[in-house]
């Protein structure tokens, strides 16, 4: 139901052992609850802003905010890396070899000392030797590596703040 007492779908997949596989979902209800408070529309009304923003591009897709430790990748690390050259060739490899590396859940380019920000997941620090032996160093053209392991987190949304 639209307004305030949703109910949380399960998830779209099993799980598997005690990992929890993949989120494939979409929650409708869940998203829909702002767009709901702020004009007092009923569900319908408001399933159809929802698939206007959709369709608009406004609202890019949904997503579950699993528990990572959970999941099995209890580390999370931010990694800034610089490029030794900043050519058209050199750019496009890392960003694009940035698309398939599934460990990267962020990378972000930056403006000072260091061309990118990536966050990163890994089950614990072998895994993170051989996420940078293997998937970044491989990439060439990295001039320098520099990481960040998070040991608290303070805040975390999705959230916007309002527009004054």
């Amino acid at each position: 139901d639209c307004p305030g007492g949703f109910q949380v779908p399960e998830p779209a997949q099993a799980v598997r052992g005690r990992q929890v596989d993949r989120f494939r979902q979409v929650l409708v209800g869940h998203a829909a609850i702002p767009l709901q408070r702020t004009d007092d529309l009923s569900p319908s009304p408001c399933l159809r802003r929802l698939r206007n923003l959709e369709a608009s591009g406004a609202i890019k897709g949904f997503s579950v905010d699993v528990d990572a430790a959970a999941y099995g990748l209890p580390i999370t690390v931010f990694v800034r890396i610089r490029l030794e050259r900043h050519n058209e060739e050199d750019v496009r490899r890392f960003e694009s070899r940035m698309q398939t590396i599934e460990e990267v859940l962020e990378c972000h380019v930056l403006t000072g000392a260091m061309d990118y920000q990536l966050r990163v997941v890994v089950s614990d620090l072998e895994a993170y030797e051989t996420f940078i032996r293997n998937r970044i160093h491989p990439i060439g053209g990295i001039a320098s590596i520099d990481t960040s392991f998070v040991y608290g987190t303070v805040k975390k949304t999705a959230v916007f703040p309002p527009l004054a």
